[in-house]
């Protein structure tokens, strides 16, 4: 049911309960008191009727019931009943945030009524049911009030609500368009490279199938061993999504003479290089670091080919690692690809920078990969002094 219909049903009511109250003389408002009639009735009528407005004209309904109310005690006409409209259009402007318009017509109902019975010659008869209008006029703004408050409330609440939810939903997509990212990612730089390595021993196999046999079994026996690193890497991938232990290999830069063996496999000349002082890094910037280094040989392969010499040099500092891959190829007729652009949000992702572009002889990638502050050591203890 709407509130218009509820309104209705309120007026309905009131003017029912009114007449049945003034009637059956369940309230006395002393000895001046004089017979309902025609006008008395039309001024209860109006009031109660003027309630079905009451949410719709919150401020015009309290006026019309208020006016009404000072008309009929004015007029000696019996009963305390007839003031209940104006209780309810004062409840109501203070429930919908209007106390300043309550409150003044809850004065202008009072200072009438209790004025005529100062005026009056006689004192207030005990049980005169008008003594009690301050209280309930008091009453009905105090109320209004907490309801307001209270709705005001589960609103802030409810709000609340929606926005947690809403707010999970944005972090569940989130985190989902971050793991696809992140699939994507280990997906690209461990099967891109091991298909490229593949392909070049493939093409030597075939090159030397009937003229060096011997060569050309072991170059099936480097793809071979690409497969299965590519499987193991697969696996791994695969054990972190479904959040079990990960089998097989795992990247981090203690890798990285595996993946320089395995590029001299295929034909490249490969010189790696430390410098500094290596320590143990974070995994994601192990992780990182490896993909970058395992990327940059794949395009070696597929932009330079095989018969070109790649430098690997890992830098360590205490700040951070810096990575230098670079290679005395010239660019082959390969499409472009997403290697580059991988390895700059690799770098990214753990708050490093990456470059790439030509270098003095031949291409050259540049990553530096910053390594949160690491605790020092504990030191020896010192023994205590000894006192004499």
């Amino acid at each position: 049911m709407n509130s218009r219909k509820v309104d209705a049903l309120v007026a309905v009511g009131a003017f029912t309960a009114i007449m049945a109250g003034t009637y059956a003389n369940l309230s006395w408002t002393g000895p001046g008191e004089r017979p309902l009639d025609p006008l008395g009735m039309t001024l209860i009528c109006v009031s109660s009727l003027s309630l079905a407005w009451r949410r719709a004209s919150p401020l015009a309904t309290g006026i019309v019931a208020v006016a009404c109310g000072i008309v009929y005690y004015s007029a000696h006409y019996p009963g305390a009943f007839a003031a209940e409209p104006a209780l309810a259009a004062i409840y109501t402007l203070a429930s919908l945030g209007r106390r300043k318009a309550a409150i003044w017509l809850a004065a202008a109902l009072a200072f009438p009524v209790y004025g005529l019975m100062a005026l009056a010659e006689e004192d207030p008869p005990a049980g005169n049911a008008m003594t009690l209008l301050s209280g309930w006029l008091v009453a009905m703004v105090v109320v209004g009030e907490m309801v307001r408050s209270r709705r005001a409330y589960l609103r802030a609440v409810e709000q609340r609500a929606e926005e947690a939810e809403r707010t999970r939903e944005e972090a569940a997509l989130r985190r989902a368009g971050e793991e696809r990212l992140w699939i994507a990612q280990e997906l690209h730089d461990s099967l891109t490279h091991s298909i490229s390595v593949v392909n070049v021993q493939v093409a030597v196999a075939m090159e030397l199938l009937e003229r060096d046999p011997s060569r050309a079994r072991d170059a099936l026996a480097a793809i071979k061993d690409s497969g299965r690193e590519a499987m193991s890497e697969l696996r791994a991938t695969l054990g972190v999504l479904r959040q079990t232990e990960p089998e097989g290999v795992e990247a981090g830069l203690a890798g990285l003479p595996r993946l320089v063996s395995r590029a001299e496999g295929t034909g490249l000349r490969v010189s790696y290089a430390v410098t500094g002082t290596p320590y143990a890094l974070p995994p994601e910037v192990d992780r990182a670091a490896y993909r970058i280094v395992q990327e940059a040989l794949t395009n070696v392969l597929r932009h330079a080919g095989a018969a070109c010499s790649v430098a690997v040099t890992v830098g360590y500092d205490p700040a951070g690692i810096m990575l230098r891959v670079e290679n005395d190829g010239e660019a082959g007729t390969a499409g472009p690809g997403m290697g580059l652009i991988g390895m700059r949000e690799r770098a990214v992702a753990v708050g490093g920078s990456l470059t790439a572009g030509p270098g003095e002889e031949g291409f050259v990638v540049r990553a530096e990969l910053p390594v949160p502050e690491r605790p020092e050591p504990p030191g020896p203890e010192r023994p205590a002094p000894v006192r004499a």
